[in-house]
């Protein structure tokens, strides 16, 4: 009844951890190889007999399609290698597809990123597609492919009961795969045909970012935003908020408080009380960072793991800290219980 369909190359340290994760929680495993020269394909093989080699012509759509079309069930689960399965609750998975309401619907599942950034290693989560029937949907474009409808009508996407956790973000996984310099290339090339496309332009930011120049993620995301955007959309939240930090990281911290304009569209989301209070941080604006770091408390969730508790909270310590106030920061660093640079501060303080 479902299909696992993945495109892999030289993913031989993180294919077979992948596979045993869900193995067992679908019908058919359809993988496609796009060049390795490593023990992949032996991996795979462990798992299936149906490995497909496919020649690489810098189009992820291309390689995602070719899988999809290998595949003898209908309903088609899409993961990577660097990706490893959580949860998955099969009862509810198969009501999802045994409803006839959601044959042109796609499923969503919940994806845990872990990245490696200027502010050290962060756990953040969002909603991708992931499901679907591929009677009624296939890939399109050559990077960071998207689902598209066959017959171009607008589709709902349902959040569904799969969760999944993903390193690719992990600087030993980018420097071991280059896959940002990949992506570099390959969106460079995309947005040569297509200069009004503000998602490639957003992409290709979030790869600078990734590698830490700043500057050019900076002026890419400034692109982006040079378009008329839906702001609801969950793409152009997470550009909105990585180009204030971009901003931050590239020193740029009078031309972030510009991230202010922004919430009006962003109320009660922690994420981007957080980035804000970061901004007022940079820019000496004290009591309003307290501010947005104690919103940030308030609420009950955040895509970035700690924002709506520990992370406000030592940075409310720092502030309190660099102003003297050692009682105060002390009773900030102590509500953050055992996160490590908090614990180290009081230390410190302490004597």
């Amino acid at each position: 009844m479902l299909s696992l369909c993945m495109i892999v190359k030289n993913e031989e340290q993180n294919l077979k951890k992948c596979l045993l994760n869900v193995e067992t929680i679908v019908d058919e495993i359809i993988i496609v190889d796009t060049g390795s020269i490593d023990n992949t394909k032996t991996i795979a093989l462990e798992f299936t007999d149906k490995v497909y080699d496919f020649q690489w012509c810098d189009d992820f759509s291309a390689a995602r399609n070719f899988s999809i079309s290998k595949a003898t069930n209908d309903w088609i689960l899409i993961l990577d290698a660097d990706e490893f399965v959580e949860g998955f609750n099969k009862e509810k998975i198969l009501d999802f597809i045994r409803s006839a309401d959601n044959i042109k619907n796609v499923g969503r599942i919940k994806l845990y990123n872990v990245i490696d950034d200027s502010l050290g290693t962060k756990r953040s989560s969002e909603r991708i597609s992931r499901l679907f029937n591929k009677t009624y949907f296939y890939y399109e474009g050559t990077i960071h492919e998207q689902i598209a409808s066959i017959d171009k009508k607008k589709f709902k996407t349902i959040p569904i009961d799969i969760t999944v956790n993903h390193i690719g973000y992990l600087k030993e996984e980018l420097n071991r795969a280059n896959k940002l310099y990949r992506n570099i290339n390959l969106l460079t090339k995309a947005i040569c045909n297509n200069l009004k496309d503000p998602y490639l332009y957003y992409q290709l930011g979030k790869s600078y970012y990734l590698i830490s120049n700043y500057e050019k993620s900076y002026q890419c995301f400034k692109k982006s935003l040079s378009f008329q955007l839906n702001y609801r959309l969950e793409y152009v939240e997470d550009l909105i908020k990585t180009y204030g930090y971009a901003l931050i990281n590239a020193g740029k911290f009078k031309e972030a408080m510009n991230i202010e304009e922004y919430g009006k569209y962003y109320k009660d989301n922690a994420d981007y009380d957080f980035l804000m209070g970061i901004i007022y941080m940079n820019n000496a604006k004290f009591n309003s960072a307290v501010e947005s770091f104690l919103k940030c408390t308030k609420s009950d969730k955040s895509k970035i793991e700690g924002v709506n508790s520990y992370l406000s909270y030592y940075n409310i310590g720092v502030i309190f800290e660099c102003l003297g106030y050692r009682d105060e920061s002390i009773t900030y660093y102590r509500k953050c219980k055992n996160y490590e640079l908090a614990v180290i501060r009081i230390k410190v303080l302490l004597g």
